[in-house]
């Protein structure tokens, strides 16, 4: 270990001498992308062979009764895992990857580098009903966050890494280069400029070279188009767009509601086996909910629907057109419930997958109406890929992502017009009742992420542990005036908080509250501490984001406000000290 730190610190020496920094993160965006993509490699064809060994046996017309155990299976084996082994918890990773960059100073846990791909692994090989997307995007952003550390790189290149990780994520598990820089864009990083521009576009590059080179056809979503844009169906889009983004807020609701509910079983391994068997009856009725989904879109996109119903104990036998279109809105309904219960019960997953598959089921359903209705006839295939960008772009609040990431996947830009207006109103509907997309919405309402204001940002950056005044002499309230005295002669400041024998703090006496009478020695000894104190105005707690604090000193109008913990006086905290911190905080970051 002490070897491998002396040659760690010998390449850094030569590293500063022979390499800029510029080029070093160039560099360094390569590797990442490159080590990212060969991760999404190794998860994508483990969870591909891991489904084929469980279900590739399974009957077509006969119902399969492992459906019911499998999911159960792996989220208990997940939770256990990721229990006491990583001691982690899941959840949404996208959420996380957040938290980090914007509290964590985006460092992420060692652990994430891998984690993710093994539990991930097992939920969705086991029939988990989410996406490989974010775990892998998790794993790509920790590499980006554990190399930046470990080349000693300052905060903002170390959220660049982990744009990286994430941009070579996206690019290897769908071969799609420019819509893993976008995503690492609009959902990732707040601030892009061209410097950072290069190393994004380098690490997707190399994600997608090194899917392109190992995975083959069968394990990657892609597909070839067979039917023309037509101008004239562009009324059906708007209307399709509208759905989407309709579509996406059931999404959204449906998603947070069962995550509520289910998380309110408070032991692991409960929580595990009651959403395993909940999702396990689920997916017995409904076997497109096993897994990712994928497999479901390309029967669609194919024109085979039918072959949805195949293993169903209740509707394997039935081929009716009007049926089809009831089991599709069924499942278009219920995926966001199964997908809540395998994250929520603690399984490994993102909503990546789920979105694009609830958005190709809501297309195909909103082209066979119209084509039944005989109104027009419009094509199932193009609606069905379309409708997967409106989702994932209300659901996501990542537009662009959605567009290019289709025009990747079908090869072509045939469809970049719909694309593009589906996108659009699907965000813009979705946005209308819903704020904030379904990674933020939580860490924004705790205040944990500050999004499109720099004042808030720079400020959520300020950590009030660190800027609490302890040094302040702390008087008693059985204390004489002249007792008092002494202690304004030993300080420099004019505030004392009176805390009795249990450190809980009883009041404050400020210059102000002594001037007239400090100099009367015959009150000297006749006037108490308790006597002169009086409440402060607001408290703190050391646990409280810096926009509640400014919101007390701004309702408050004080500018020294006490920190109290558990009952417990901690120290005070000045405004004045909060501002110096704050140009501080503003002048680092400028610098960097």
């Amino acid at each position: 270990m002490v070897k491998l730190e002396g040659l760690l610190v010998k390449f850094l020496i030569w590293r500063m001498r022979h390499i800029s920094n510029r080029n070093f993160v160039i560099i360094l965006g390569g590797v990442i992308g490159a080590i990212t993509g060969l991760a999404a490699v190794i998860l994508k064809t483990s969870v591909h062979y891991l489904e084929e060994f469980l279900t590739g046996g399974f009957s077509e017309q006969l119902p399969n009764f492992l459906y019911l155990g499998f999911p159960m299976l792996g989220i208990l084996i997940t939770v256990l895992i990721a229990k006491y082994w990583f001691k982690e918890r899941l959840g949404h990773g996208i959420t996380q990857i957040l938290y980090a960059v914007a509290k964590r100073s985006s460092i992420m846990q060692r652990t994430k580098m891998y984690s993710r791909m093994i539990t991930s692994a097992i939920t969705v090989g086991l029939g988990g009903s989410v996406g490989l997307e974010a775990p892998i995007v998790v794993t790509g952003s920790a590499i980006g966050s554990n190399i930046g550390n470990l080349m000693h790189l300052n905060q903002k290149k170390r959220t660049l890494l982990i744009g990286c990780g994430a941009a070579g994520a996206i690019s290897a598990i769908f071969n799609s280069p420019v819509a893993g820089v976008i995503f690492s864009m609009e959902v990732i990083l707040s601030d892009v400029t061209i410097t950072m521009f290069i190393p994004l576009l380098i690490a997707s590059v190399a994600g997608s070279l090194i899917s392109l080179t190992l995975l083959g056809d069968e394990v990657l979503f892609s597909f070839r188009l067979t039917d023309d844009f037509v101008a004239a169906d562009s009324p059906y889009y708007i209307l399709l767009g509208i759905l989407c983004g309709l579509v996406s807020v059931y999404f959204t609701r449906m998603t947070y509601r069962v995550e509520s509910v289910i998380t309110k079983i408070k032991n692991d391994l409960g929580r595990a086996v009651t959403g395993g068997i909940l999702l396990g009856i689920i997916i017995f009725i409904f076997p497109p909910m096993y897994g990712e989904g994928y497999n479901t879109i390309k029967l669609l996109l194919a024109g085979r629907e039918s072959e949805m119903l195949n293993g169903s104990l209740f509707f394997a036998n039935i081929n009716h057109i009007y049926f089809l279109m009831f089991f599709t809105c069924a499942i278009l309904l219920v995926k966001p419930i199964a997908s809540a219960l395998t994250i929520g019960s603690g399984g490994s997953g993102g909503i990546f997958a789920p979105s694009l598959f609830i958005g190709g089921v809501s297309g195909h359903l909103f082209a066979s109406t119209v084509n039944l209705l005989g109104t027009n006839q419009i094509s199932t295939s193009n609606f069905t890929l379309v409708g997967m960008c409106g989702v994932m772009s209300g659901v996501l609040y990542a537009p662009l992502t959605a567009i290019f990431l289709i025009a990747e996947i079908t090869s072509g830009y045939e469809l970049f017009v719909p694309l593009m207006l589906v996108s659009a109103i699907a965000y813009m509907t979705s946005s209308f009742f819903e704020k904030h997309s379904l990674y933020t919405k939580h860490l924004v309402e705790s205040g944990d992420l500050i999004q499109y204001d720099k004042d808030r940002l720079v400020l959520s950056k300020i950590e009030l542990s660190k800027i609490i005044e302890k040094d302040l002499m702390i008087a008693s309230p059985e204390n004489n005036l002249s007792e008092l005295v002494d202690l304004v002669r030993a300080s420099k400041r004019n505030i004392f908080p009176v805390v009795n024998d249990e450190q809980q703090l009883v009041g404050v006496v400020t210059l102000d509250d002594i001037r007239e009478i400090m100099f009367d020695h015959e009150k000297y000894e006749v006037t108490m501490v308790k006597e002169l104190m009086h409440s402060p105005p607001a408290f703190i707690s050391s646990h409280e984001n810096m926009q509640s604090v400014m919101r007390k000193f701004e309702k408050s109008g004080a500018w020294n406000l006490p920190v109290i913990d558990d009952g417990k006086y901690i120290g005070f905290l000045s405004k004045s000290r909060i501002f110096n911190t704050y140009r501080k905080q503003l002048i680092r970051q400028q610098y960097e």
